[in-house]
């Protein structure tokens, strides 16, 4: 994510979860007759950018292309430009699982709960983030690691695997509670919205972004941080109040 201040990526162990697709012999970007009887629905045909759009509004921008049923930030320049690809639709409580890799020193995220209003100028200013960090200089601060809710959680040691390999990122957000796995191991599980959040967010570098980490509901979004970053199996359910998975056919 972001060296100044990705939980984007923020982006897991439940047996309903879809394991990584290379693990399993599953054809990518498909859903199991399984995942669509329990609600999950595809974000990323893999095909094209169907369902996404720019954050700050409008068609997608020409660095982030499909290839080979791989949805690809291809800008190479080190410098976020405020391109961060986004779903067109918002989202409350959900569970989303996803495969990325990063090149070496790469780094993006994929930030949730996300609006993008008046107040604010970048999608992190008001979303929660998950770092995606391999080789990079972000690596050497425990609360920047890849699986991290940036600059919020310490993951454990080597939750991720190294540059240029598949990771699974696993995030369930739920009323009042946040969880992130990366490769099946826990790396965050914190409250969200009580007392206890907020004195999270005051003793990170966001204590003076007020927006952040305040709304319930939100687009999900891949960051543009000007290095390569790929993302495959993006893949959603609805979660009822109770943190139930919604029913396929379900409203």
């Amino acid at each position: 994510m972001r060296r100044l201040a990705s939980a984007g990526l923020c982006l897991l162990a439940l047996a309903t979860t879809p394991a990584l697709a290379d693990q399993q012999g599953a054809a990518p970007n498909m859903l199991t007759a399984r995942e669509r009887a329990e609600g999950w629905q595809l974000l990323f045909n893999g095909q094209d950018l169907a369902g996404w759009r720019s954050y700050r509004g409008g068609a997608p921008t020409p660095s982030w292309t499909v290839r080979d049923g791989t949805l690809m930030l291809t800008a190479n320049n080190g410098k976020m430009s405020g391109a961060d690809l986004v779903t067109a639709d918002s989202y409350g409580a959900f569970e989303l699982t996803l495969d990325w890799k990063v090149e070496r020193g790469g780094n993006s995220g994929v930030l949730y709960l996300a609006r993008n209003v008046p107040q604010t100028q970048n999608i992190y200013e008001t979303g929660l983030q998950i770092l995606d960090d391999a080789g990079h200089a972000d690596g050497k601060i425990p609360s920047h690691r890849a699986g991290s809710l940036y600059d919020i959680t310490v993951p454990p040691p080597g939750a991720s695997r190294p540059a240029g390999s598949w990771n699974h990122a696993r995030l369930r957000v739920e009323p009042g509670r946040i969880r992130q796995w990366l490769n099946g191991t826990l790396t965050a599980d914190v409250p969200y919205g009580d007392a206890a959040w907020r004195a999270k967010v005051a003793a990170s570098k966001f204590a003076k972004m007020p927006l952040f980490g305040t709304f319930p509901s939100g687009v999900i979004g891949l960051q543009d941080h000007g290095e390569p970053v790929a993302f495959r199996n993006i893949k959603l359910r609805p979660l009822d109040a109770s943190g139930t998975g919604a029913k396929a056919g379900a409203q």
